[in-house]
């Protein structure tokens, strides 16, 4: 069973790589700062190393100034000296470890900070960390073993380290200390600098794919705009400008000489429709002369054979109605092919159909037939820029029409009214009747030359309501109705 196919706009695919890029950055985000902490822990477990390595350092060194030296519990100014000698040559190659001698009863007998970086030598032991310092020596002094006391905070980590002296002063502990700035490190300026640069292609790239996605929507919806608006008649494809997008111009060249081609191809076609009409128009005005010729030749002929006089004056009145009938087709037919431009002036809808109305009131009480008008639908005043002789002529045409179809008690009715606003704005012609509608033959294309359900009817009154329409810029159409015919005319609203 084959699948579906969902289509996805490109409008979609490009935001889906938006998001996973948002995705993406922030699982970046997170490996950096797991690789953080790592290499935070790893510069304190490095740090750890150093200090247990200094206090060593520390046990050795001074172990050459207590070697000689009696067991005691009291440490005089001498030793004191020593021993701070002692520890500082054991730090002197420990950067940022400082350390000394403490012992149970006196605290702090000796002290060195040698790879201080301040303006002079540290000699004061650090007071914030007296009690931890003093917690760690005794500590080790109970264990008789090294102890070390790690205190991470926010911004570093403090590292202790403590080892039991060996000699002759009673309760001495040998004791290192550092601090690692976990904020201040390499580990954290990589952190900062990967942060940096993350921020900056995430911000880059929502920036140009938020700029890209703007003009691509703004030229899309511009093209469809240019796609959608009002065609000719002959629904040609409008030229459509180029909007700077490498990749959509392409489309818009392809699209543009399709629509050329298919306006060649439209032209050939219309050439040829205008020849096959041309033969058709042909073709029926030769049948619609003959047959009146016929007449009119049969009756003289008649006439000329048997010398009776009111014989001969009844052909020449036959003649002379045919002479009529040839005369009106000719008309009509010069009516078809030489419709004049419009002359257009400010022309009030109401009057003209109201005149439309009346002049065909004697005929329609003839037959029997009401004639209704109804312009409810028109702004009061209403006034349409139109040639008020030529739709006087297409309404005309249209109630003649209806006139000789309506059957007696019937109802022919015209209606007049605006639709839409504004530009949009369109003037409906309305002719319906009660009549037995257009015949099936020639529903298809009522409008068509010499198209007629009437023996005596020459097909050219529709035909010429569509050319007065479409002069007008408008059209012509049958509409659909349950009863009769209804023909409207589509005019715009200037």
């Amino acid at each position: 069973m084959a699948r579906p196919v969902i289509p996805r706009s490109l409008r979609a695919r490009l935001l889906a790589l938006w998001l996973l890029l948002l995705a993406s950055a922030a699982a970046t985000g997170y490996l950096l700062f797991a690789f953080y902490s790592q290499s935070a822990d790893v510069q304190v477990g490095q740090a750890e190393v150093a200090v247990a390595r200094a206090c060593r350092e520390i046990v050795d060194r001074t172990a050459f100034v207590t070697g000689a030296m009696a067991s005691t519990r009291i440490v005089d100014a001498s030793v004191r000296a020593d021993l701070a000698d002692a520890v500082s040559v054991a730090l002197a190659r420990s950067p940022g470890v400082e350390g000394g001698v403490w012992t149970a009863a006196e605290g702090s007998v000796a002290y060195a900070f040698p790879t201080y970086e301040g303006t002079g030598p540290k000699t004061d032991l650090p007071s914030a960390e007296r009690e931890s310092i003093a917690q760690i020596n005794a500590d080790a002094l109970r264990t008789e073993r090294p102890a070390a006391l790690r205190r991470p905070s926010r911004t570093q980590a403090l590292l202790l380290q403590a080892c039991p002296l060996r000699g002759p002063i009673a309760g001495a502990t040998a004791w290192t200390m550092a601090r690692i700035q976990t904020d201040h490190g390499p580990a954290y300026r990589q952190l900062l600098a990967g942060f940096a640069f993350l921020a900056a292609t995430v911000l880059g790239s929502a920036l140009f794919l938020g700029r890209f996605l703007y003009g691509f929507s703004g030229h899309i919806a511009r093209l469809k705009a240019q796609l959608a608006a009002p065609r000719s008649e002959r629904g040609d494809l409008p030229d459509l400008a180029p909007t700077g997008e490498p990749e959509l111009d392409r489309l818009v060249d392809a699209l543009n000489a399709a629509s050329a081609r298919l306006r060649e191809a439209q032209g050939r076609a219309v050439a040829a429709e205008k020849l096959a009409a041309v033969g058709r128009l042909s073709a029926s005005v030769a049948h619609e002369i003959r047959n009146p010729l016929s007449a009119m030749r049969l009756k003289a002929e008649n006439a000329l054979a048997s010398g009776d006089p009111a014989r001969a004056r009844g052909a020449i009145e036959t003649v002379l109605q045919q002479v009529a009938r040839i005369d009106g087709l000719l008309a009509d037919l010069l009516g078809l092919t030489q419709t004049r431009p419009p002359v257009r002036a400010p022309a009030d809808v109401a009057a003209l159909v109201e005149a439309s109305a009346h002049l065909h009131e004697d005929l329609a009480r003839e037959q029997s037939v009401r004639l209704a008008v109804e312009t409810d639908g028109l702004p009061p005043g209403a006034r349409v820029s139109i040639d008020a002789g030529q739709v006087a002529r297409a309404l005309d045409n249209l109630v003649l029409n209806a006139l000789q179809h309506v059957p007696e008690g019937g109802l022919v009715r015209l209606a007049a009214a605006r639709v839409g606003e504004g530009g949009g704005a369109r003037l409906l012609l309305t002719v319906s009747d009660t009549g037995p509608g257009v015949p099936a033959a020639i529903r298809a294309e009522p409008f068509e030359p010499f198209a007629t359900g009437r023996p005596d009817g020459t097909g050219l009154g529709l035909a010429i309501v569509r050319e007065i329409a479409r002069a007008h810029d408008g059209e012509v159409r049958l509409m659909e109705s349950t009863v009769g015919a209804t023909f409207e005319i589509d005019l715009p609203w200037l």
